[in-house]
């Protein structure tokens, strides 16, 4: 976590929406020599899980691009009113976000990195009430859902779902809703001046997401850097089809650290996989991506990246 300076100076380079257009490739040097400070869509606005995470991984003044869908984030990526996107991909309690699998597939991004994120849920309201003036909580249903236990104890709040949960934090501070409270990081108390009544309420408290970082092109980082790739492929309907593919893999020292199916819309019954898997050498991965290209009828790398969790 950046200190509270740090996150201050990057809370004032940015600014939601999009502005300028680099043309949807990496920012270009302008002839002042100063750098296009990178436009990042995220699914959510400023105060959000996703926002903290672009502070995270950017590490660099950024302009932020708020979506209060992953379906807006991709359309901004492919509009090239963003450079880059941040996508929830899987949580440690709730799984795979399985729509988010397709939509990098479908779109034919490239994930160019990835970032852990330990999740905190604090009970949010205006200024001065307390928790017994408190008669309803609106959040992301994941929010309200991984936060059940405490409400158990608090028969008298209604829940409510919302699309994000920073953005209910803001529309409490806008218009001086009372009664009302928010599930919400930290950091949307920060920015909109509320009062957090109960920290980490969560039920499970080692809780944390995975996000992806898309972009329309590849070549972020030379081979020598990469230890992580993501996969899709399909597999003959057949017998050990399945564990040909998981043998090659670990025949090539690969270590497959997650496999997740998806229906073929189109072909009932048929299944893709998305893999992720990580290597020490990049010639590792490299034999093994020519391997299956050749024994499978429909593979593809989605991305080439830094291992997050080394």
């Amino acid at each position: 976590m950046k200190s509270r300076e740090n996150r201050d100076f990057f809370f004032g380079c940015l600014c939601a929406g999009p502005r300028g257009n680099s043309g949807g490739g990496d920012p270009k040097q302008p002839n002042t020599g100063k750098a296009v400070i990178k436009r990042i869509a995220i699914q959510g606005i400023k105060g959000s899980n996703h926002h903290q995470v672009a502070l995270e991984f950017f590490q660099e003044p950024i302009e932020l691009v708020e979506c209060l869908s992953f379906d807006a984030v991709v359309d901004q990526l492919l509009n090239k009113t963003a450079d880059q996107g941040v996508m929830a991909i899987e949580n440690s309690i709730a799984g795979s976000i399985l729509p988010n699998y397709a939509l990098v597939y479908q779109n034919n991004l490239h994930i160019i990195g990835e970032h852990y994120l330990n999740i905190h849920h604090n009970l949010m309201v205006l200024n001065g009430q307390k928790l017994s003036e408190v008669t309803e909580v609106h959040s992301h249903p994941m929010a309200l859902l991984q936060c059940k236990d405490f409400f158990k104890g608090q028969p008298h709040i209604k829940l409510v779902e919302d699309a994000d949960t920073a953005e209910t934090a803001k529309r409490i501070r806008e218009k001086g809703l009372l009664g009302i409270a928010a599930i919400a990081p930290r950091m949307a108390a920060e920015l909109y001046g509320l009062e957090i009544i109960a920290p980490e309420i969560q039920t499970i408290h080692n809780n944390a997401t995975r996000f992806i970082v898309v972009k329309t092109r590849n070549k972020e980082l030379p081979p020598e850097e990469i230890n992580k790739a993501s996969v899709r492929f399909i597999t003959d309907h057949k017998r050990g089809s399945l564990a040909t593919v998981l043998n090659v893999m670990s025949d090539c020292n690969l270590n497959l650290t997650k496999i997740q199916s998806l229906p073929i819309i189109e072909t009932p019954w048929k299944y893709a996989f998305f893999v992720d898997v990580t290597f020490q050498e990049y010639a590792q991965f490299a034999k093994a991506k020519t391997l299956l290209n050749l024994m499978l009828e429909d593979f593809k790398v989605l991305g080439e990246y830094k291992n997050a969790r080394v």
